[in-house]
């Protein structure tokens, strides 16, 4: 576990205002989201639109923005200054995102195919229709990328400008935290099954507790590293809304929990680039769209190798590209770097696969 090199506060001033607005639990971050509207919602999903910014004229085609499951939405709307959606607003680009909300027992029978046949292509033309737009461009983070390249391979008739992998692990060989797990499964893998289909899926505070092991030495750490950063606002604004960002982590269905169970723990089926979907198999190779893959360089649970093995998979794509940046798992999709690094280089490819 990699401590955090030693830091002392310099601005004094600085430490005493941000400890006394921790104290007195005033927000340090600024914690409002981006004005937005409900374009459609239905019993699975509801689509939204974000308000344009002011003065900013609207280019472009317009982005769609896929979570993954279990994690919040907010995922893209962290904290104003560092919110993706904020940037991509302020470019002037029309921004929608599909939010599945949260998941409960009436979800347990919900599997992979329900994303990639139903929630996502139903989206895709909700945004069309309602932007007026040839094709959208679709960006899905950790396994809403995942979803959003099988939907992309799986219907080829949806008008997709292009599709964005970010931080979403196709060669699950490459996860170290997998390799560790693996004895565990093993030993006691057939108690998973029958206790994942009695609850219905697995607990908000489970999938809570996997995503803080996935970063472990940070988690550890934390404490530490916010007195050593004190005089540091936009530092302790980031732990703030990523403590906000945890706290609202959702479930995960039984059915899907099963096939990504199977997936991660026997047969890496994403690394093939083909998987069973609605007695059906659905291969990466046929997607025809740009695809612009991106890797966090501090990544652990989406390592480099794991990520960038797509480009490998999506062999009929006129232009497959890799984007690396720094952070981990959320922070090259939302850390305080990614307003420099991972958002311009998206809309770098965008603007290039407009319509």
């Amino acid at each position: 576990m990699a401590l955090p090199s030693i830091r002392f506060p310099r601005d004094l001033g600085a430490v005493r205002t941000n400890l006394t607005d921790k104290v007195q639990r005033r927000s340090i971050a600024d914690l409002r989201f981006m004005p937005r509207d409900i374009v459609e919602r239905r019993e699975a999903f509801t689509v939204y639109r974000y308000s344009a910014a002011d003065g900013v004229p609207t280019q472009g085609s317009p982005l769609l923005l896929v979570p993954p499951l279990a994690a919040p939405a907010i995922a893209f709307d962290l904290r104003r200054g560092c919110s993706l959606i904020e940037y991509f607003v302020e470019q002037g680009r029309p921004v929608y995102l599909v939010d599945y909300g949260p998941v409960s027992f009436t979800h347990r029978g919900l599997g992979i195919e329900h994303w990639v046949d139903s929630v996502l292509p139903a989206a895709v033309e909700i945004a069309v229709e309602h932007s007026g737009a040839d094709a959208v461009h679709m960006a899905g983070w950790s396994l809403g990328g995942i979803f959003t390249m099988f939907m992309a391979a799986a219907h080829p008739e949806l008008p997709l400008a292009s599709t964005t992998a970010v931080a979403s692990p196709f060669d699950l060989r490459e996860v170290p935290l997998l390799a560790l797990a693996r004895p565990i499964d093993r030993i006691g893998g057939r108690l998973i099954a029958p206790a994942y289909r009695a609850m219905g899926g697995v607990p908000a505070p489970l999938t809570r507790l996997g995503f803080q092991l996935s970063s472990i030495d940070k988690y550890l750490t934390k404490p530490v590293s916010m007195l050593m950063h004190a005089d540091d606002r936009d530092f302790l604004a980031q732990l703030e809304s990523v403590d906000r960002f945890m706290s609202n982590m959702y479930a995960y269905p039984g059915r899907t929990f099963g096939q990504l169970y199977h997936v991660v723990m026997r047969s890496n089926e994403f690394a093939t680039g083909t998987m069973e979907l609605a007695g059906r198999a659905v291969r990466l190779a046929a997607v025809d769209v740009p695809v612009l893959v991106v890797a966090g360089m501090n990544d652990s649970l989406a390592p480099h190798a794991a990520v960038e093995h797509l480009l490998d998979l999506v062999t009929s794509s006129p232009d497959a590209q890799l984007v690396q940046a720094p952070g981990g798992h959320l922070g090259v999709l939302t850390g305080r770097a990614a307003r420099r690094t991972t958002w311009p280089a998206m809309e770098n490819f965008f603007a290039k696969h407009d319509h």
